[in-house]
């Protein structure tokens, strides 16, 4: 009846987590009571649901308790223990298919508690006391149950193998290491765990921090995230437009007040003139009337002495009939209103492929590696052509405003805020971000191939490509490179070529020039940031009749 009543004890304070004794047991405020490892390791698995509940009866708990240890059950189960250590163990005490078994026992195997790394053994808790009680085994390592003790055994000598061989890197036991790694540097597998698990705490280091880059990538590409930004970018479009539209109603509002206030002041001066003249008409009507009727008078004496004062025009009356000029009414407003129309469609016109296309290469994704092969840059080929209106006057374009020759004589362009007037240098129309390729067919002597921010000065020293922090420029001459940028020059080695390749990643901050033919050689790369679109352009410094051509990519 005793050893019935021990066991019922026992029922009573197993974990129903693991099924063994409370081990720190702690009461969560449902009432039950679980293993303190147990419990928290289920709620770690509970933490991102941020809600907590009990395995047994599922209530749940909002925030998740503090685990206290019930000192009173501790009491209880380590009596048990001891009470109970020579009693025959319940069937859970047993060895299953998945637990290790105790390798002294005999007939059925009960659990083993620990396994130790110099008999080799696995023991249960009774079998398990020498090692805690006698000073013999004082000095042997115990671990948590293992089935891989047989690998701590050597295969030939049936030995523990305690010495690790750097030479061959591996384990040995003592009698290999005077065998066949005998002169082989070795070491004890202890001295090399201490260096391994330097090692390893590095390791460590570098997965944690690739996890937490992992995690922020994560985050980055949560559709939220996405779906926040797409959201946000319409709403503030649809602002900008909103106030496009706002602003062109009051333009259009304003024009028509002021057409409405002109057309009264000009009815109201037409009015008054119109009455004038008709005063004239009548006045020169009754004059014409009397000198009809003095034509026909056969008085001559009367004829002479009123002819003068009848035929004497008044010029006060005369004079109106002079400030008038056929009206044109208001067709100038008209003609005004619709050349603002052309510009403002214009600008959109060709506003627009930016806009698009900077919608299109909106990238969510993580940096890519950039291209290898000319196939895979040609991926990202641009058709780009150059800007008449930024063009020195010593440069002339052709092919499509593709092509850029340096002159002797001064081209006829108009004045325009965007020519430039100290360098012979030329921008392209378009501007570009994303990622893009293209390719610059070159001839003659010194010239540079360059993007530039679209603000770059246009006048002075600091206007030529390089020599600000607004262009990046790679300067060539007959045989050598250099890369210029906010006036520092870098000499760059590499194999000359008629044709260099120009990659940009926008996002990414890279800039990179290649030297083309049959292969591809990097000359140059810069990582920086870039904070507006670039503009590629050319210099074409010397001799004349220097080219540089944007070539067509097929």
């Amino acid at each position: 009846m005793a050893q019935r009543g021990i066991q019922l004890d026992e029922e009573k304070l197993c974990c129903s987590i693991c099924l063994d004794l409370l081990k720190d047991p702690v009461t969560i405020p449902c009432g039950h009571s679980y293993c303190m490892s147990c419990i928290k390791s289920c709620w770690d698995e509970e933490d991102q649901k941020k809600i907590h509940s009990c395995p047994q009866c599922r209530q749940t708990f909002t925030p998740r308790p503090v685990l206290v240890k019930n000192t009173m059950l501790a009491e209880l189960v380590e009596e048990l223990r001891k009470t109970g250590l020579q009693a025959a163990p319940p069937d859970r005490c047993y060895a299953g298919p998945g637990d290790v078994a105790c390798d002294v026992c005999t007939g059925r195997k009960l659990k083993a508690l620990k396994s130790c790394l110099v008999c080799p053994a696995s023991y249960c808790e009774q079998h398990l006391q020498p090692h805690y009680e006698s000073s013999t085994f004082e000095r042997h390592k115990l671990v948590d149950p293992s089935k891989k003790l047989q690998e701590n055994i050597c295969s030939r000598h049936d030995e523990v193998m305690k010495v690790f061989c750097r030479t061959d890197q591996q384990c040995i036991c003592l009698l290999c290491s005077m065998d066949e790694h005998k002169g082989h540097k070795k070491v004890s597998a202890a001295a090399e765990r201490t260096g391994r698990q330097k090692e390893l705490g590095v390791s460590r280091q570098q997965i944690q921090q690739r996890i937490q880059d992992r995690e922020k990538d994560v985050k980055v590409l949560q559709a939220e995230a996405i779906n926040g930004s797409a959201d946000k970018a319409v709403e503030d479009s649809e602002k900008i437009f909103t106030e496009l539209v706002r602003f062109i109603e009051k333009r259009s509002s304003d024009v028509k007040e002021r057409i409405r206030s002109r057309q009264k002041e000009e009815a109201s001066r037409a009015e008054e003139l119109q009455e004038k003249l008709k005063r004239e008409i009548a006045e020169l009507r009754r004059k014409d009337a009397e000198l009809e009727q003095l034509s026909h008078t056969e008085d001559h004496i009367h004829f002479l002495h009123s002819y003068p004062s009848l035929s004497r025009l008044n010029e006060s009356t005369d004079s109106p009939g002079t400030d008038i000029r056929p009206l044109r009414y208001f067709e100038d407003v008209t003609a005004a209103v619709s050349e603002a129309r052309d510009k403002l469609q214009g600008i959109l016109t060709e506003e627009w492929p930016k806009i698009s296309l900077t919608v299109t290469e909106v990238d969510v994704l993580l940096p890519q590696p950039e291209p290898k092969t000319r196939a895979e840059f040609l991926q990202y080929s641009h058709q780009i052509t150059l800007d008449p209106n930024t063009a020195h006057t010593l440069l002339s374009l052709s092919d499509g405003n593709r092509k850029a020759t340096r002159m002797r004589e001064e081209q006829l362009y108009s004045s325009h805020p965007d020519r430039f007037i100290n360098w012979y240098q030329v921008l392209s129309r378009e501007s570009l971000t994303g990622r893009c390729y293209w390719e610059v067919e070159r001839s003659g002597g010194g010239g540079s191939i360059a993007v530039a921010y679209k603000d770059i000065s246009r006048t002075g020293n600091e206007s030529g490509f390089g020599n600000n922090d607004k262009s990046w420029a790679l300067d060539y001459s007959n045989n050598s490179y250099q890369f210029r940028h906010n006036n520092i020059s870098t000499l760059i080695p590499g194999p000359q070529s008629s044709r260099v390749g120009v990659y940009l990643d926008h996002r990414a901050g890279i800039l990179s020039f290649y030297s083309v033919s049959e292969t591809m050689t990097l000359l140059h790369r810069v990582q920086t940031t870039f904070t507006q679109p670039l503009h590629p352009g050319f210099g074409l410094y010397y001799p004349f009749g220097s080219t540089a051509e944007l070539c067509k990519i097929k």
